[in-house]
């Protein structure tokens, strides 16, 4: 399946893609993990964002946060994969290419996330470490986790 990335800065994006990306980061982060939570955070205007499309769907998302919005360090967040396009290995090349794109932009050295508990051994495949004590966050266990670059991609 070829899929068609995208990186922007949020006034890059068109209305119709922000549309799509706010619709599946609600279906995914709202209804289908059921966390009331306010998902438009003012962190987005600030951001890149990539976006993986597919026959003009938006299949795969992830935000692209500079440092000091988030936390010290630049950060990636709202990472997340349609419910139909799970188990096609989406989320591991979203997430180098996330990295790759953070690194560059940002020209930094580390990058910090605030991960669901339950994606802790994905994202340490990928060359996070924790961080940090688990916490809740909008009901779901979470914990910080950091990347320190070393020429791995």
């Amino acid at each position: 399946m070829h899929i068609d990335w995208q990186y922007k800065k949020f006034d890059e994006l068109s209305v119709k893609e922000l549309y799509q990306v706010l619709q599946l980061r609600n279906e995914v982060f709202v209804v289908e993990q059921n966390a009331v939570y306010q998902d438009a955070d003012d962190k987005d205007i600030n951001s890149f964002h990539l976006c993986g499309w597919h026959n003009e769907n938006l299949v795969t998302y992830a935000r692209i946060i500079p440092p000091g919005l988030a936390f010290n360090e630049a950060s990636i967040g709202r990472v997340v994969t349609a419910p139909a396009y799970r188990k096609m290995k989406l989320g591991k090349q979203l997430m180098a290419l996330a990295i790759k794109h953070t690194l560059e932009t940002y020209h930094v050295n580390s990058i910090k996330i605030g991960a669901q508990l339950y994606l802790q051994k994905f994202y340490t495949e990928l060359g996070f470490e924790n961080c940090s004590e688990m916490y809740i966050e909008d009901g779901i266990p979470h914990i910080e986790m950091i990347l320190i670059n070393k020429n791995i991609f």
